[in-house]
């Protein structure tokens, strides 16, 4: 019996979750009650929720947290009413959202608090970015981090800090994207972006503030197979400026190890830049960034070194794609010519993937010095990772043989 497999993701159910929830954490004869409502938005007179979780079939519900605080010890949740993802205002929704699309939405705009200063695009697949660009331009912006990774990006979410002009929204409208989040749109931007009909186009005006919810801390759930749950606050990387890093340095044996490079300024600004995008991505992780644009980003691997080396080999697997695309505008796998391939493959050797002069960002220390030497095999000039291994010095070591510098910062930034 053949079945029509398009109907599971056109076929939308109404979920049975309740109307409003509360959670009660109690200490002796003291309460603290979290208050929440779930989320609906009304779409061709209907009003709908979540349109459904992980996958077609399951219900999924999303809910805003619209009173109580918690507070645990010197630690407190983000105030009530502070919204950003739970309270989206739909522009155009040829579908409704479902979780995927908010759980995207909201890891993108995790990462994009920490960008401000300059117009930053963040675009997130299956809830990892997959490119990530500060430019002097939203234009430039985009398309610095479409072309990190173009085939990624195919039907992704893309995250914006300030409004979507026309030009980068004609840059948007050229590829597939499923989700456009930004403060605002300019003038004619919707003209644009309603010639896609199943392109969601979500405003959020919190960004505009969103340097107001660095630092601010919310209370995680993981519910385990039992129904168990587990709760956490939130990470917040305590390491945003140059001056909350320090120069690699440990003591082995009696012998103390330096490294005996400072990064320059242009080093410090990528390896913050990098380890800002990290606190957005799945551990294991270890990514390369160049300019404040993302370069290969390995996730969610089980070791260190292996995932140094899919994040390599990314780096290289995309250029050639980038190359490609530009010089004859098709994707290198479908490029037929063998000459032609070969050309654009000795090119993106040649340039080894384009890291030289990139630096390495690890979410956590590397246990053995085989993880640096990875990037240092392909040019990188800086690394910056949590510190504290027991081997830290075979990493000192590798760097300085390279004249690579490193920092610390201190905190391990694994995400799960």
């Amino acid at each position: 019996m053949t079945k029509d497999l398009k109907k599971m993701y056109t076929t939308i159910m109404d979920d049975h979750f309740t109307p409003k929830m509360e959670i009660s954490f109690i200490d002796h004869d003291k309460r603290q009650t979290l208050f929440y409502e779930k989320v609906a938005w009304t779409i061709d007179n209907v009003k709908k929720g979540l349109r459904y979780g992980e996958n077609p079939g399951q219900e999924a519900a999303l809910y805003r947290l619209v009173n109580g605080n918690l507070i645990l010890g010197e630690t407190e949740t983000i105030q009530p009413g502070r919204y950003l993802a739970s309270d989206i205002e739909l522009l155009q929704s040829g579908k409704h959202p479902g979780k995927i699309n908010l759980t995207d939405t909201d890891n993108a705009l995790n990462i994009l608090r920490y960008f401000t200063d300059k117009p930053t695009v963040v675009i997130v697949k299956h809830n990892n970015p997959c490119g990530v660009a500060v430019s002097d331009s939203l234009e430039n912006a985009y398309e610095k981090a479409y072309m990190a990774d173009r085939i990624a990006a195919f039907g992704g979410c893309i995250a914006v800090n300030i409004p979507v002009d026309r030009a980068t929204a004609e840059s948007i409208s050229k590829q597939y994207a499923e989700v456009v989040v930004a403060p605002d749109f300019e003038e004619g931007v919707m003209d644009i972006f309603q010639k896609k009909k199943n392109l969601r186009v979500i405003r959020i005006d919190n960004i505009n503030r969103l340097q107001t919810f660095v630092g601010k801390r919310c209370v995680e759930f993981k519910s385990l197979i039992d129904g168990g749950i587990i709760t956490q606050w939130s990470f917040v990387p305590s390491a945003r400026s140059r001056e909350d890093l320090v120069l690699a340095e440990c003591e082995y044996k009696g012998k103390t190890y330096k490294i005996n490079r400072e990064p320059t300024d242009s080093e410090y600004d990528d390896m913050l830049f990098g380890w800002l995008v990290e606190s957005g991505i799945t551990s294991n992780s270890v990514i390369y960034v160049k300019n404040n644009v993302t370069v290969g980003i390995g996730t969610g691997e089980q070791d260190r070194v292996g995932v140094a080396e899919i994040a390599r080999d990314k780096a290289y697997r995309k250029l050639c794609d980038r190359y490609c695309f530009e010089i004859h505008g098709i994707a290198y796998n479908n490029l037929k010519d063998p000459d032609k391939k070969e050309e654009i493959a000795d090119r993106v050797r040649d340039e080894k993937g384009g890291l030289v002069g990139a630096a390495m960002v690890s979410d956590a220390f590397f246990p053995f010095r085989d993880g640096v030497d990875v990037g240092i095999q392909e040019g990188i000039t800086s690394v910056i990772q949590s510190g504290g291994s027991v081997n830290d010095y075979q990493s000192i070591e590798a760097c300085n043989e390279a004249d690579v510098t490193m920092v610390y910062t201190g905190q391990r930034s694994f995400k799960h």
